[in-house]
């Protein structure tokens, strides 16, 4: 078995390359404390060691980061992925399963927002599938309160509103 720094590389990789898609920070490391693999300290310096390498990339706002795989990360994996044991491969590919919507939920849905030139803040709100993104609105807010608030019910609202757009704008 690898040394254990070695195997959370190995992990996260294993983990970003079995969904297909972004993680946030929170998943990887829920899932990684969830099983007592290890710390929050260590998860984060794996994936500042992972980013700093160009085995991932990162994609952050204001209330997490988001980290997928790239070709060298895949490479890598491949080179590496015999030392993950079977019982940790299947500890991953049961709490995908178990989490199966949460997770499409947190990484489909986004929303960040930053300083407007002039006054008030931008609010970006995006649903994207896959790559593709399904709808993409960015809105002027008079102050940080209103932003943080947005970004929070767009979360919890994107799906409704959406579907209220669609109705509005196709009929």
């Amino acid at each position: 078995m690898a040394e254990p720094g070695t195997m959370y590389r190995i992990m996260i990789l294993y983990m970003l390359d079995r969904v297909k898609c972004t993680l946030t920070n929170t998943q990887i490391t829920n899932f990684i404390q969830e099983k007592d693999y290890t710390n929050y300290f260590t998860v984060q310096q794996t994936l500042s060691d992972l980013l700093s390498s160009g085995l991932i990339t990162a994609e952050s706002t204001h209330s997490n980061t988001r980290y997928r795989i790239t070709d060298e990360g895949t490479k890598t994996l491949r080179f590496f992925e015999d030392k993950i044991s079977p019982g940790i491969r299947e500890d991953i590919l049961s709490y995908f399963q178990e989490h199966d919507c949460e997770l499409k939920q947190e990484t489909s849905v986004y929303a960040d927002y930053f300083k407007a030139t002039g006054t008030g803040y931008q609010v970006r709100c995006r649903i994207k599938e896959k790559e593709t993104s399904v709808v993409d609105l960015t809105l002027l807010v008079r102050d940080r309160r209103q932003a943080e608030a947005v970004c929070a019910n767009w979360r919890q609202e994107s799906a409704e509103v959406y579907a209220l757009l669609m109705d509005r704008l196709i009929k």
